[in-house]
């Protein structure tokens, strides 16, 4: 339905047959060519430029997904061939599932071995592989016949309620509750987990025509037995590393409950108004969050020449002193305990962790991150990005957090004057300037915003009319991951890089 033209070559029952179609239509019906021994079938087609206005191909794309349809079909090999560069790749993975999650885990450091069970019931056939390591996010992928499922389903229910049962038994059969004094709940069981849940039916039902979320109510049933069968064996088998996940897993139920205390604190004795908020947050007027934005400063001149030079109807200034906490390294009850983390929270008004977090509350629909163009400045705005990713991810989702963009020079001749952003607007300005004669041309280079009055601030940074923004979007939740890691990550040499 999508292509301009599309030609189907299929072999099987000792012969090759054909059939070709055009923007939805078949052309020819489908006929049997030669006689053949081989099976297999070739689809070759052309994207309609009429139903798209994008038809160039993706290679990194392409190789990303066959990477991963590699690793859910252990011992297939798929070759990818790029006949415009004539580059090719071949991905093969015999260790199917297991591969996958020593993938993904990257530079994570492992708190046990890879697990990893099948098993078939009903026509439905479950393989599931998971690993836990020393970071504090969860990363479950869930596939259905090879097709990807963002929001999940019945299978990724099966697997998380099959998960938190048998830990919470396991540690009631050893008696081991000594080691984990606090009631155990799921998230306590995921905290550094990694796994994939891939399952394979005759006729499964989604939510959606994006198959975004699997509705079968069967596979919730069958995942969760295979999943307790074989984790019960290997947690059984394996004394040791049930107690380094038992460790693990025990370290985070705690962890929570001294967060939701901190978090009672905070709303009863209102602990983050202490943090300094009501002298560091100059609000705005407006009381709609759509029309409303807030400005991350980096350091207090520059905080002081943007509420200066504000629109104080719809801008709302937070100064920021130095740089966050890592919260790539923190669990949440330290998170809590951050001042500069405590003000922003209390500014934006929507609560913080996954009991008291309400996007709906969020007080303004920009959240704008304005540092100095330096080494500095970029790891503030990595610092702050960081957690937005690991303790708002829906906030950055719904796009409402962006990057200011200060000009890094002003070029200025006479009473004329023009802003620049980087060395090449730089140059096309001198040059401008130029056709009336190089003298008297005035180069100036900004080091941070505190440099700027607040008129100019105004002009060049927070004015609707003039200003440049980033909105930070999220194109690939692992690729996202990744760079994080590699970014707050303890191995300094990938950082550097």
């Amino acid at each position: 339905a999508l292509s301009e033209e599309l030609t189907l070559k299929i072999c099987r029952d000792g012969g090759q047959y054909e059939q070709k179609y055009a923007n939805g239509k078949a052309q020819t019906k489908l006929k049997k060519i030669k006689a053949s021994k081989d099976t297999g079938t070739e689809i070759t087609f052309k994207p309609s430029k009429e139903i798209f206005s994008f038809v160039n191909f993706d290679i990194d794309k392409i190789n990303k997904r066959v990477q991963e349809l590699s690793f859910l079909n252990a011992g297939v090999n798929i070759l990818v061939e790029d006949k415009k560069t004539g580059k090719s790749k071949k991905f093969s993975n015999s260790g199917g599932l297991s591969s996958y999650v020593k993938f993904l885990k990257g530079r994570k450091q492992n708190i046990s071995e890879i697990f990893h069970c099948e098993g078939e019931q009903d026509g439905l056939s479950v393989e599931i592989a998971l690993q836990w390591n020393d970071a504090y996010s969860e990363n479950v992928l869930c596939y259905t016949n090879n097709i990807p499922q963002k929001d999940g389903g019945t299978h990724l229910s099966g697997f998380r309620s099959s998960l938190t049962r048998v830990m919470k038994s396991f540690i009631k059969k050893e008696e081991l509750n000594k080691k984990s004094p606090v009631e155990l709940l799921g998230e306590d069981v995921r905290e550094g987990l990694t796994a994939i849940v891939s399952v394979k039916i005759p006729d499964p039902k989604f939510s959606s025509q994006t198959k975004e979320k699997l509705v079968s109510s069967e596979v919730e049933g069958i995942v969760s037995a295979v999943l307790n069968k074989s984790l019960n064996e290997f947690l059984l088998e394996n004394p040791k590393e049930a107690m380094a996940i038992l460790s693990k897993v025990s370290e985070a139920a705690l962890a929570r409950e001294a967060a939701r205390k901190a978090r009672e604190m905070t709303r009863r004795k209102g602990v983050l108004e202490l943090a300094g908020l009501p002298g560091k947050l100059s609000d705005c007027q407006e009381k709609d969050p759509a029309l409303s934005e807030i400005y991350l400063v980096e350091g207090d001149s520059a905080g002081g020449s943007a509420k200066q030079g504000r629109n104080r109807k719809y801008q709302a200034i937070l100064p920021l002193k130095g740089k966050i906490l890592n919260v790539q390294k923190a669990r949440i009850d330290k998170v809590l305990s951050s001042a500069e983390i405590g003000t922003m929270v209390k500014a934006f008004g929507c609560g913080i962790g996954t009991e008291d977090f309400d996007i709906d509350k969020l007080r303004y629909h920009r959240i704008i991150i304005m540092t100095d163009a330096d080494v500095d400045g970029s790891h503030i705005r990595t610092l702050l990005l960081t957690f937005f990713y690991q303790q708002y991810y829906d906030i950055l989702e719904r796009g409402h957090v962006y990057i200011a963009m200060p000009p890094l020079y002003k070029i200025s001749k006479g009473k004329s004057f023009v802003y620049a952003s980087d060395e090449d607007e730089k140059e096309n300005a001198v040059k401008e300037f130029s056709k009336s004669g190089s003298k008297g041309i005035d180069v100036q280079r900004y080091k941070g915003l505190g440099e700027m009055n607040p008129d100019q601030l105004w002009e060049t940074t927070m004015d609707p009319e003039n200003r440049r923004m980033m909105r930070v979007d999220i194109k690939d939740a692992q690729d996202a991951t990744d760079m994080f890691e590699t970014l707050m990550g303890d191995d300094v040499e990938p950082r550097r890089e």
